[in-house]
């Protein structure tokens, strides 16, 4: 009964977290044309200031309040075409979907509230 109720504690703290995935257009048209809320985070493994927003991230799509987003990751240097359909000029490069629309686009933001402040505007 033990590993049935961890295994249900485990599934449950699942339930309540935001999803984070590598980008697929695939996935990303079912998300956006389904309305849901959702934030590609354009990064480079080189990247220090990716690395600082990439810590921030994982910790707020933790938290219950953002459990219907969505975080879709594009490696800058290997997924150009990507880069290139999103209008992105840097890594460090979040932009944030409510639905079809973008709602929210930032650049090198490494501060826990303008990251939670994007992420709130595709929840609205």
């Amino acid at each position: 009964m033990t590993a049935a109720m961890l295994a249900l504690s485990a599934f449950a703290g699942i339930a309540s977290a935001g999803e984070i995935k590598p980008f697929s257009q695939a996935e990303f048209d079912r998300l956006t044309q389904a309305g849901q809320p959702v934030v590609v985070d354009v990064s480079a493994t080189w990247c220090p200031t990716c690395k600082a927003q990439k810590s921030i991230l994982e910790k707020l799509m933790k938290q219950p309040a953002y459990k219907d987003v969505t975080l879709l990751t594009v490696d800058f240097d290997i997924e150009k075409s990507t880069v290139r359909a999103l209008k992105v000029s840097m890594q460090s490069t979040l932009v944030g979907f409510k639905g079809a629309q973008e709602v929210a686009r930032s650049v090198g933001d490494t501060t826990e509230a303008g990251i939670e402040g994007l992420i709130q505007k595709t929840t609205r």
